[in-house]
């Protein structure tokens, strides 16, 4: 018979708190949406009647989606190669800056630690038709959208996309920053001596050993950037003619503005949730992958 670990009951009980919150705010939320996903759910009553996949189905012929995917698909391409490449550029910046380099550092991350909220609100002034980049443009004579930039098709998104990229720099670029400096000052010694060139130390022993930080942010910045709201809740509301309508609004869009929709908002989400897992998995096996040896 054996015998359990004495500390067992004791480790059981300083995690509960934990535990107890886990399954009360993910778990039971997690798998509850995944039977909702099944049916048809009225809010208004909480009646909900048994479907199968019909809101599965439903997703194959309904344009909207296609639309939010569309649009979803655009922000995360557009937005994730160059908010790592500006956050890795001025991070190498920063790493040859002696004097005010706390000053460069907190001016860069303070976008990221202010309230999304109002930067959405800032940015839809300086994007209306009498706003700043409006009359900037006028004065250099480019004529800006007439109607202002949320309010034109082709622009909505792409103004929303350049105001992400904005304000997520800082924090990657503090994280990377971070990775560098903690790169061995002996390698850089051992390379000058050799006769190696900046760019050459870049690639052969800066990239190399912030790669586990490098994985780290664009799986987080892709997941981030799948799930695109506040911007688009605050700026667009999906607007115009759905030209910035994402997969996270219309997940809310259906749940909490339409009586009857709850199960197709969780249908919606849980195809979101797969797509978000295997563009992860992706990411993770490919930049951990070892280059081949000749």
């Amino acid at each position: 018979m054996r015998r359990k670990h004495p500390q067992f009951g004791s480790t059981l009980i300083l995690l509960s708190p934990w535990l107890l919150a886990f399954a009360l705010f993910w778990a039971y939320p997690l798998v509850y949406a995944f039977i909702l996903s099944f049916t048809k759910y009225r809010t208004l009553n909480n009646e909900w009647i048994w479907i199968g996949l019909a809101n599965y189905t439903k997703l194959l012929h309904d344009p909207l989606f296609w639309q939010a995917m569309l649009n979803t698909s655009i922000f995360v391409i557009g937005t994730i190669p160059f908010t790592m490449g500006f956050a890795l550029l001025f991070a190498v910046m920063l790493s040859q800056v002696d004097r005010f380099k706390d000053l460069y550092r907190s001016s860069l991350f303070l976008p990221s630690i202010t309230s999304i909220i109002v930067i959405a609100l800032i940015y839809t002034n300086l994007y209306s038709p009498g706003g700043y980049i409006n009359t900037l443009l006028k004065m250099v004579g480019i004529s800006p959208p007439k109607r202002g930039w949320l309010l034109e098709p082709g622009w909505a998104l792409p103004a929303v996309m350049a105001m992400d990229i904005w304000i997520s720099i800082g924090y990657y670029a503090v994280l990377f920053l971070a990775a560098i400096e903690n790169v061995p000052k002996d390698y850089y010694e051992v390379a000058d001596l050799e006769g190696t060139s900046k760019w050459q130390q870049f690639i052969s022993i800066t990239l190399p050993v912030i790669k586990p930080t490098l994985l780290f942010a664009i799986v987080l910045n892709t997941i981030r950037s799948f799930q695109i709201f506040n911007e688009i809740y605050v700026m667009t509301r999906g607007g115009p003619l759905n030209r910035t309508q994402t997969l996270v609004y219309a997940v809310y869009e259906n749940a909490f503005e339409k009586a009857d929709s709850m199960g197709y908002a969780c249908a919606i989400a849980y195809v979101l949730f797969f797509i978000i897992a295997i563009f992860s998995a992706a990411e993770i096996r490919f930049l951990r992958a070892e280059p081949k040896r000749t």
